[in-house]
């Protein structure tokens, strides 16, 4: 059998010592990624001379990066965050940018304009989550952990016109709907026993079924509409989060049987709350029968209200935008 000089093999060791350092590597404990080897170029910068100086490659390389939130992996430079949204709007060529990204990735929740789905309305003025423009560039890259909003679908780069696009929207009239807001109030707590299941600020506590109070800033009318004919059409997907309201069938090892709505599951444990508003949280391993219903127990509305009285409840739920802050007092 032949043996290796100690001369080559010291050889051998300094060239796999150099191959491993010319690896870019992220380890999967940290999740540390490697240093970035050029800016993200802010949309709407202005090319010339000065490019490159000052605040250059160099130094946007090493800004401070945003932590991933919401599953994504692509970190965000702070030249993204830093981007002028009204610079882009003021852009059609930029703005057609954010369009064309949202028509591919945003209409099935958001709607074609904006108007809201399954997601919240975006052509508001003022979004909940995102009421500044760092922020709202953050959203839209990495999504909302614990809610159905994905992240990281977008290249390098686009967050930005994506962002800027989603602000515009907000300077579109509100969505007009037919019916008697007023009307809609009463049948929604007499005929309609909603406050029995939802909770609605000033009205009902309810704590069954997904919480009303600010429903109308976060769905359209045409969803409202759907989920009031067809109530199993909509139910959230997702095993995260407190907005989650699939109906749960559970029977322990002991016998014990419970129905309810979930409000979060893990890999090992399942949480719901019953018709009486008690919660339950119980490990799956204690549990010998676990069925997930993706029907929901919300009632069918369309042979309860007539027509008009369903566009009465509808213009009502459009009302819901959350309990106004108190103004402050003057001084």
């Amino acid at each position: 059998m032949h043996t290796l000089s100690p001369r080559f093999l010291c050889v051998l060791l300094v060239v796999g010592a150099s191959a491993v350092r010319g690896q870019d590597h992220i380890d999967p404990a940290t999740e540390k990624a490697p240093a970035a080897k050029a800016s993200v170029p802010n949309p709407g910068q202005a090319k010339g001379k000065g490019a490159g100086r000052g605040r250059g490659a160099a130094a946007d390389a090493a800004a401070p990066l945003v932590p991933p939130a919401g599953g994504a992996s692509r970190l965000l430079s702070e030249t993204d965050l830093a981007t002028d949204l009204e610079k882009i709007i003021a852009n059609p060529a930029d703005l057609a940018k954010g369009r064309q990204i949202f028509e591919m990735q945003c209409v099935t929740c958001h709607g074609p304009k904006g108007e809201g789905d399954r997601g919240p309305t975006l052509a508001q003025p003022t979004l909940t989550r995102a009421t500044d423009d760092r922020t709202l560039i953050q959203i839209v890259a990495r999504g909302i952990n614990g809610t159905e909003m994905p992240g990281g679908r977008m290249k390098s780069g686009e967050a930005p016109y994506l962002a800027a696009y989603v602000r515009s929207l907000g300077r579109i009239p509100m969505e007009k709907v037919p019916g008697d807001a007023g009307r809609g109030a009463e049948l929604f707590k007499t005929k309609g026993a909603c406050v029995s299941c939802h909770t609605v600020t000033d009205v009902s506590t309810a704590a069954v079924g997904p919480d009303l109070s600010d429903i109308g800033a976060r769905r359209s009318a045409a969803f409202l509409r759907r989920s009031l004919v067809d109530p199993s059409a909509d139910v959230p997907l997702s095993a995260v989060g407190n907005q989650n309201f699939a109906f749960i069938r559970v029977k322990t090892k002991d016998g014990k049987e419970a129905s309810g709505v979930r409000m979060s599951e893990g890999a090992f444990y399942v949480q719901f709350r019953d018709i009486t508003g008690a919660v339950w949280s119980l490990q799956k391993a204690d549990l010998v029968e676990f069925k997930t219903d993706r029907t929901s127990p919300m009632p069918v509305y369309a042979g309860l209200f007539t027509p008009a009285e369903m566009d009465d409840v509808i213009a009502y739920l459009v009302t819901l935008r959350g309990k106004k802050k108190a103004a402050e007092p003057a001084r």
